[in-house]
Order: C-alpha cells, then sequence, then structure tokens
C-alpha cells in the first residue's frame, strides 16, 4: 500500500482486538503465519501473541497508534487480519473499523 494507505497511521484493529485463527494457517502446518507469533488456545485454534492481555496489541505492530505504524508479518499475517477493514487502505471506513478507532480516540473513516 502506499504512504497515503490510513492503515500506516492508524493500527487500532491490531491494538484492541483479540485475532483468533486456524492452527492449520502457522508455517509448522504448511500455512504462513510465524509459529513464535501464535499462542495455542484448544485444538486448531491460536491466537496471535499479544492481543489476548487486557489491553491488546498484536506483537508484530510496531509503531505509534494513530501516527505512524507498521505490520512486522504483513505478508504472513493470518485471515482474520487479511479479512478485517478491506476498504480501511482506500480510506473507506466500516463499523468494526470505527469501532477500534474509536477506543484509541481516533476519528472514523468516512463509510
Amino acid at each position: 500500500m502506499t504512504a497515503l494507505n490510513p492503515c500506516m497511521r492508524c493500527g487500532a484493529c491490531c491494538a484492541g482486538m483479540r485475532v483468533d485463527f486456524s492452527s492449520s494457517e502457522l508455517q509448522s502446518q504448511g500455512g504462513t503465519v510465524p509459529d513464535g507469533l501464535a499462542v495455542p488456545v484448544i485444538h486448531q485454534l491460536s491466537r496471535l501473541r499479544g492481543t489476548d492481555h487486557a489491553r491488546p496489541r498484536c506483537a508484530a505492530l510496531s509503531g505509534t497508534i494513530g501516527q505512524q505504524v507498521s505490520c512486522g508479518i504483513h505478508e504472513w499475517r493470518p485471515s482474520p487480519c487479511r479479512e478485517f477493514g478491506l476498504r480501511a487502505p482506500f480510506g473507506i471506513g466500516d463499523e468494526a473499523c470505527a469501532r477500534a478507532r474509536a477506543r484509541h480516540g481516533l476519528p472514523p473513516l468516512p463509510m
């Protein structure tokens, strides 16, 4: 994405919710998500490290929310991350994106 991508300044979704995904997405199971960034939840369910804390923040997220952020595993992120806010990189929000941004005091993107 380009520098105009509001997600590159935001990061609220990565620091506001739990991210559970199928363990089949782990590298050890033939997927792309690095095993070291996941914690087992139950049989065949994993969670991104850091998103299960009282104040969730994915361990792969770098930077300051609302200013400048990056994902250390963007190319290898699990399906919930790939599916979240599909229009946000183009400056178009949705309800889930607006809720994540509100948790960090950020205004919603236009819908």
